[in-house]
Parts: structure tokens; C-alpha cells; sequence
């Protein structure tokens, strides 16, 4: 058993989610110590109404403690969350685009989680080292062209170009990258730009930059001849609206459209809601084998629900976006 202590600013945090999370939240160290900074050396297990948050590897405990704290705030305080309702029939492919875009949705949530993070000073000269160090131990230095590690790459950059953005001694570590993973550098930092150019301080435009950033990368994978990931399908980001688009009816926020998925609770063909304005999809739904009147009459049915009827049928989490009405 570990003897290492939450520090003054990471306990702080815990009785935060604490006397907001429904059950209770703990944070458990490990005694392994690598001496490099990844953000896989803590995991979140569920048992009962608890969380544990488990650090595995100690090498900057407070850092990665409150890292894995603030994913669990995030939802809690209305930022978006993502859901995969849907599936292509293939576990394995399931899985791996589970893993790449629940990774782009993180490149989004650390904007929120390093600002705060740097603004407690839990980020310090030595973190920002076994973090680089960090990078080097999971990717290959690229050799002339892309290769087979080219989208985890590109991943890993983004999610470095978050964390350094506002650290003092940055120009060492990009320049590091930039000579390590030329191609990659190069387009982690044109979707960084394009992306992530306003600051994420909202739900509103937390969810904004998750759509962008899906589209980013899928953009980038079909210039270097990769597979999309289709995350702007496949992922179910919880909607930020105004309670006014609650009050809407569905036909006007949303176009329901027959996927190629299944949809994972029922096992039938599933139909994605895309949100109109951003084209993600926002609710995945089957049509229910008792359908009064058949699909056609379900359908309009559901057209003309209430957004807020909808998603409260659905039991699916959303956001409402404060803004003035008329």
C-alpha cells in the first residue's frame, strides 16, 4: 500500500466532486514510478455508488490524480459527454473507434483540464519534462513518410500541443517534436490552429470544438490516404441547447437518418439523429417492433415530440446553454 498523500490543491478538488457526485469518489495510489508522465497511468473502476480513482503509476501523483479528477467534474458541471449507442457489427473495429475518438474528444476536455490544472500549479518544469518524455516513449520517431503509427501521431501531438500551449519553456519541446515527427508536427499544428484558435470556457463552445476537431481528422486521414474514423456519426455527443431548441420540435433541430449501425440496445438498424447545424450525431434510436401505425407514423411521431421530450424518453444527458431570448 502506497503511503503517498493528495496534495493541499488535488484534495481540494476531491471534496469539490465530492459534495457533488451522487455517490462518493476516491482516489488510490500505486507504487510503481517510471519516471516519464502518460495520461494511462490512472483508471477509473465503478463499484457501486463509488468511483476509484486508481493512480498506477506515482511519478507525478497530484498531476495525474487530478488529470482523472477533472474528467469526472467535467460532466458534472455540464460539459459535454460523449456515448457510443451505435455499432458497425465488428468488435474489433467497435473498440478501436472507441479508443482513437474517445482520445480526439480528450484533446477538447484538456484545453478545460491543463487550464485548470496550471491555474492550481499542479503543472510545474519537472511535469512538463516526464510528460515529453512521456510522448517519447510511446511513439517511433517518424523515417521518411507515414507509416502504420501516422493517426496516433497525430493524436498524441494535438493532445502535447494542448498541454504545453501555455507553458514557459514550450519552444524546447516542440522543436523536439517538430525534428522527431515532421509530418505529423506539421498537421497537428494546422488543426491546433484551426480548431482550437478560441478559448474552450463553455459547454457550448466545449461541444463546438468536438465537432470541429472529429472533422479536422478525418480531413487529415483522407489527405494522407487513411481511413476516416466517421466520429461525426459514430459518437454520440450530448447536445448543449438553449431552452428555446428544447421547447423546438425535433424536425427543427434535428434529421434522423437511417445509418449503417446498429443500435447497441436493441440490436436492430439504428436511425442517427444529426443536429442540422453541425451534422453530428446527437441521439441514436431504433424503430420499436410495436410501432403504432408503422414506421412512417412513428416517425412523424417523433418529429413532432418536443427536443425536450425526446431526450428525456431517451434518458440522454444534455446541457442548457444560457443566452438571452426574446
Amino acid at each position: 500500500m502506497s503511503d503517498i498523500r493528495l496534495g493541499t490543491a488535488a484534495k481540494e478538488l476531491l471534496d469539490q466532486i465530492n459534495q457533488m457526485y451522487p455517490g462518493e469518489v476516491l482516489v488510490r495510489f500505486g507504487d510503481t514510478k517510471s519516471g516519464y508522465v502518460r495520461h494511462d497511468q490512472a483508471t477509473r473502476d465503478a463499484l457501486g455508488s463509488r468511483i476509484v480513482v486508481q493512480v498506477t503509476d506515482v511519478t507525478a501523483p497530484d498531476y495525474t490524480a487530478t488529470h482523472e479528477l477533472m474528467h469526472i467534474l467535467l460532466p458534472l458541471v455540464g460539459f459535454p459527454q460523449i456515448f457510443f449507442h451505435g455499432s458497425f457489427g465488428d468488435e474489433k473495429l467497435d473498440e478501436q473507434l472507441m479508443i482513437m475518438t474517445t482520445s480526439l474528444y480528450n484533446v477538447i476536455a484538456h484545453e478545460v483540464v491543463v487550464t485548470e490544472q496550471r491555474r492550481h500549479h499542479l503543472i510545474n518544469e519537472t511535469v512538463a519534462k516526464q510528460y515529453a518524455l512521456g510522448v517519447a516513449t510511446t511513439l517511433t520517431k517518424e523515417d521518411n513518410g507515414n507509416d502504420d503509427e501516422a493517426a496516433l501521431r497525430l493524436l498524441i501531438l494535438l493532445d502535447a500541443l494542448v498541454f504545453y500551449a501555455d507553458d514557459m519553456h514550450k519552444t524546447k519541446y516542440l522543436k523536439q517534436f517538430k525534428n522527431d515527427y515532421p509530418i505529423a508536427f506539421k498537421a497537428a499544428t494546422a488543426i491546433y490552429k484551426d480548431v482550437l484558435g478560441s478559448t474552450i470556457d463553455s459547454p457550448f463552445t466545449m461541444h463546438r470544438a468536438i465537432v470541429k476537431l472529429f472533422k479536422a481528422f478525418d480531413k487529415q486521414m483522407l489527405e494522407w490516404d487513411m481511413p476516416k474514423l466517421h466520429s461525426t456519426e459514430f459518437v454520440t455527443v450530448s447536445s448543449v441547447l438553449s431552452q428555446r431548441q428544447l421547447r423546438m420540435q425535433v424536425r427543427q433541430i434535428f434529421e434522423v437518418f437511417h445509418s449503417e449501425m446498429l443500435d447497441k440496445q436493441t440490436g436492430e438498424r439504428a436511425y442517427v439523429g444529426l443536429n442540422r447545424t453541425t451534422r453530428q450525431n446527437s441521439f441514436v434510436l431504433s424503430v420499436p417492433d410495436e410501432a403504432t401505425g408503422g414506421s412512417t407514423e412513428w416517425f412523424k411521431q417523433l418529429y413532432d415530440m418536443s427536443v425536450e421530450e425526446l431526450f428525456d424518453s431517451l434518458a440522454l444527458p444534455y446541457t442548457i446553454r444560457e443566452v438571452a431570448e426574446s
